[in-house]
């Protein structure tokens, strides 16, 4: 069964996610436990997870509340670990054998990337505000339309069939409402061009502050190019997980981030359908904020946000392909409202905002499909009950 909720009075209830403990007996009455309770968690049963190792009776104290807040910042700082660990495995490993193939390819004079840039740059006459400001909208609009052509023809025509196994939500928007679907474009397009063009240029008279170079002469190795996208992962993490949550403060959300959420099962181009002050705070800043931290050269600035776009499209598409990122986790958000905030999942493990999600049938399927057998067959929704039973 599929509980439908309104977002302000999930919001409104929340404050922000963050429960009212003398509430939590009437919380219980009205939300089923979500797993078995346990006399380590025998009141709200949203923070099993969270109080599993708190001594009995403590967890609603000032001691057992702070041993939930260490739990958890143990639990996200080993989940960072382990992203930015794997990363980093890769980057000692590219220092070897792989280094010497892969540079090829990346930095050195005259190799394809650079022959490629001095292409771009030479077609913007070399005039710096050009490619920094219309040269990035541009390429943001050409990465952002290319990767979501397909998915709209899916989402409008159902077709090829055999694709639609692999929806998240498989009762919703089979087809996607033309209405609906138009009206989003037409903001997604407002965002890119009369939203994004002023905040462009923001961001190159910034980053030219900063020292950042477009020069082809100035490509970074691979090494320094990789290290640095490491850094825009977790800058943006932080960014896009504050500024998200801000927007579901119940004195803003209603104003503005609810319009994203018209969308409880989203689709690829939803991605950045939003108001435009959200498209600003949430969309642009927080990916832009690590190139700037950086003092990063134009052509990896292109390249981490290029990978961005594909990565939230991914996240919005509504369906769980193989050899693809799991969108399970952002589409959870879109239809419960009030769990998983960021991008990684490593803030929403500190600050406990993905209880609900880790409890969820949808965490099951939270995981890189590597077969083709549909993420819904190998973990089916437990049937719902008649009124009867």
């Amino acid at each position: 069964m599929v509980l439908a909720y309104d977002a302000e009075d999930t919001i409104s209830s929340n404050h922000l996610c963050q429960p009212n403990i003398n509430n939590c007996d009437n919380y219980q009455a009205n939300n089923p436990p979500l797993v078995q309770q346990t006399p380590h968690a025998h009141r709200c049963g949203r923070y099993l997870e969270a109080t599993r190792d708190v001594p009995a009776g403590m967890e609603f104290s000032p001691i057992g509340g702070i041993m939930v807040q260490v739990l958890r910042l143990v639990d996200s700082v080993r989940k960072c670990l382990y992203i930015v660990g794997t990363a980093l495995l890769v980057l000692v490993a590219a220092s070897n054998t792989i280094t010497w193939h892969l540079q090829r390819f990346w930095g050195a004079s005259g190799d394809f990337w650079q022959r490629k840039w001095e292409n771009i740059y030479n077609l913007f006459g070399g005039d710096h505000f050009s490619l920094g400001v219309i040269g990035t909208t541009v390429y943001g609009m050409m990465v952002f339309w290319f990767a979501n052509l397909f998915l709209l023809i899916l989402d409008m025509t159902g077709k090829p069939a055999t694709l639609l196994r692999y929806k998240v939500q498989p009762d919703k928007n089979v087809p996607v409402p033309r209405d609906q679907l138009w009206r989003a474009i037409r903001l997604v397009v407002f965002n890119q061009t009369v939203v994004g063009i002023p905040v462009a240029a923001a961001v190159y008279y910034i980053m030219k502050m900063r020292g950042c170079s477009m020069l082809p002469a100035d490509l970074p190795t691979f090494h320094w190019a990789l290290f640095e996208l490491i850094v825009f992962v977790l800058v943006e993490e932080i960014g896009f997980y504050y500024s998200h949550r801000l927007m579901h403060h119940p004195k803003i959300y209603k104003y503005i981030h609810k319009r994203h959420h018209e969308w409880t099962a989203p689709i690829g181009i939803v991605s950045i359908y939003a108001h435009p002050v959200e498209h600003v705070l949430s969309n642009l800043i927080p990916p832009a904020l690590g190139p700037i931290l950086m003092g990063a050269h134009l052509a990896n600035a292109w390249l981490w946000f290029g990978l961005a776009l594909l990565s939230t499209t991914v996240a919005h598409c509504g369906y769980h392909f193989p050899f693809l990122p799991s969108p399970e986790a952002h589409d959870y958000h879109h239809l419960k409202f009030n769990q998983n905030y960021g991008v990684l999942g490593v803030l929403d493990r500190l600050h406990g905002t993905d209880n609900m999600f880790r409890a969820s049938k949808a965490y099951e399927r939270h995981f890189l499909l590597l077969g083709f057998t549909p993420m819904l067959q190998q973990f089916p929704d437990a049937p719902s009950k008649s009124k009867s039973e």
